[in-house]
């Protein structure tokens, strides 16, 4: 059971993942244009982009969607979504379109074909991984508390009246305590909610006043942008998402338009440059960098793009109107738009909810199963019938295995073990809804009339034929339904759907592409797969001559197979030949990972 339940997360859990990390690659690229766009401009605006596409990594837009389908009108309709927002949706989740996609062609959800074991090294792996980089930066982290604890404040002296300045001169009102550290570690700000100043003992004497004073302006300016606050949220982002290289690279960008835009904050309040740049190079000399993110130092990036970078007088150009109208229109891009996806674009359930106009789920309150009574004649007696006029499920010589297929929407090869009875024990069936849902059937118009079936007939076979089952994927030979060349020669139809079979021959009125599949499928004995894209209802008369193997087939159903006649008249083509000449649709061949249900236990219900 415990393999089952980590299949069901994995199935779920995979296409979310692949989602977010796909839209926060998306919000990722965006970043670097933009900051391509702002190359010319001061530091702290590019720093500010590559911050937004870190958070993204802790803000799905799945939130903000379930966020707007919350806030979405009572009776908002699906399809309010237009193509632009339907655009939206192809981009930012394809993987969940994909799974979508294979779900509706299969007939079944699809199940992941990743064994259980794989499951538990990938869970196995990420958890190592998290672990590893929690240990590592929690050693760090001691060190650099130690240091605090064995640290002597300081409060008088030429490094206090400089720190005091530089405060003013940043317009920080909460002094900075400065602690005297024993310890080889740079001048660097500890601590996010009030942060302290490790000062390491005898750098002092190897600064003059002026480097002093742009050393401490420096890590005043990382008090006043907070930080330590915003490289602690990137060091979770990094924690959690450890195995994607993406995270790494934007902290990276992270430190080093930080430290760009103190030492753009430092030089524009007067610091000479030459001074301030001899100042980091003999801090470089004297300590040992910071050895995390989130305690915020001097000596932090690539040190010669920074010497460079303070050394050269160039003109900074400061974002004007039309620059900060373009960002603030993109920030609320990135946060209306998969809102208003989430207001126009209600969940699957919801929709499905206001769809059906029903608050309650479509059970069966009443239900007669008894033993077929059939006298065996051979002939094709099974019918099947779901009236929606008063929500009533009747069913004649119906075995528990065509009732599965039903209920689960799959074909005969995706049914693997149960009793030996499964496909021999036939049943007749009379059952009526819940009298709300019918009421609601009752309520719509001829042209809107639907229900659920899948969910009363699981909770039918749940409930009278104890039946439980597990899904798993296998390798089989399957067929692709495919439209012909010529195209195909079908012709819609809006009757009530219908469908008759005989042994060679099929006729139907009103029957969508999946049910011929699914028909195919049974003469086969393979799963079909729909490929054809024909959206409509159909109706067609299909001939064909049964082989041996077909034969067999409905001789296993307890039919009469196809009998041979001595009429003038040429014999019907193969049913592959038959499908091409008659409905211009075609039958290709393959081996793919195919969805089946394990039955695992089944009961015949005794006479109701």
């Amino acid at each position: 059971m415990i393999d089952k339940y980590f299949l069901t997360i994995w199935g779920g859990m995979t296409p979310g993942l692949a989602n977010h990390l796909w839209q926060s690659t998306l919000v990722a690229g965006a970043a670097a244009l933009l900051s391509l766009a702002l190359r010319k401009h001061h530091a702290r605006a590019r720093y500010w982009l590559w911050l937004a596409a870190s958070l993204k990594f802790l803000v799905p837009f799945s939130l903000l969607i379930g966020l707007g389908s919350r806030l979405a009108w009572n009776h908002a309709p699906a399809t309010l979504v237009g193509p632009s927002l339907s655009v939206v949706e192809e981009i930012s989740q394809p993987f969940t379109r994909s799974v979508t996609a294979s779900t509706a062609a299969h007939g079944t959800p699809a199940v992941t074909a990743t064994p259980f074991h794989w499951l538990a090294v990938l869970g196995a792996v990420w958890l190592c991984g998290f672990l590893v980089v929690l240990i590592v930066w929690s050693a760090r982290w001691l060190r650099i508390s130690g240091a605090i604890k064995s640290a002597v404040p300081l409060s008088e002296g030429r490094e206090i009246g400089a720190l005091r300045r530089a405060e003013r001169l940043g317009r920080v009102r909460r002094p900075i305590e400065l602690l005297l550290s024993r310890t080889s570690l740079e001048p660097g700000i500890f601590g996010i909610t009030r942060p302290v100043l490790i000062w390491p003992v005898g750098i002092s004497n190897r600064l003059d006043d002026a480097h002093l004073e742009a050393i401490l302006a420096h890590e005043v300016w990382h008090v006043r942008r907070r930080d330590n606050l915003f490289a602690a949220l990137h060091m979770l982002v990094e924690a959690v998402f450890w195995f994607y290289p993406l995270v790494w690279w934007l902290g990276a960008r992270l430190v080093e338009e930080r430290e760009r835009a103190c030492d753009e904050e430092v030089v524009e309040l007067g610091s000479d440059r030459q001074v301030y740049a001899e100042s980091i190079l003999k801090v470089c000399e004297f300590c040992l960098g910071s050895p995390l993110p989130c305690v915020s130092g001097v000596t932090g990036a690539d040190l010669k793009k920074r010497m460079v970078h303070i050394m050269t007088a160039r003109i900074l150009h400061k974002l004007n109107f039309a620059k900060k109208l373009l960002l603030s229109a993109a920030a609320t891009l990135a946060l209306a738009v998969p809102i208003m996806f989430g207001l126009l674009h209600p969940t699957q359930s919801r929709a499905q909810d206001q769809a059906a106009g029903a608050a309650v789920a479509p059970t069966f309150e009443s239900v007669s199963i008894k033993p077929d009574t059939a006298t065996g004649d051979g002939t094709f007696r099974t019918k099947v019938m779901f009236s929606l006029n008063d929500g009533s499920f009747t069913a004649r010589g119906i075995t528990l295995q065509k009732l599965i297929q039903m209920a689960y929407r799959i074909q005969d090869s995706q049914l693997s073990g149960g009793p030996d009875w499964l496909n021999t024990q036939k049943f007749d069936i009379d059952a009526k809804l819940n009298q709300s849902v019918a009421n609601e059937i009752l309520k719509q118009t001829k042209n809107q009339k639907s229900i659920d079936d899948q969910i009363a007939l699981k909770a039918l076979l749940s409930q009278y034929f104890k039946l439980a089952m597990h899904p798993e994927n296998r390798n089989l030979p399957v067929y692709d339904l495919v439209v012909a060349e010529g195209g195909p020669k079908l012709q819609e139809s809006k009757e009530p759907r219908m469908i008759h079979l005989e042994p060679g021959e099929l006729t139907s009125s009103g029957i969508p592409i999946r049910l011929l599949a699914d028909e195919l499928s049974q003469r086969l004995g393979q799963t079909v797969v729909d490929k054809t894209g024909l959206k409509s209802n159909y109706a067609f008369t299909l001939r064909w001559t049964p082989d041996a193997h077909e034969d067999e087939r409905v001789i296993e159903l307890g039919h009469k197979p196809a009998t041979v006649t001595t009429s003038s008249e040429p014999p019907a083509p193969s049913i592959f030949a038959a499908l091409q000449e008659q409905l211009g649709l075609k039958l290709e061949a393959r081996t793919d990972a195919v969805p089946v249900m394990v039955v695992d236990h089944a009961e015949a219900p005794a006479e109701n």
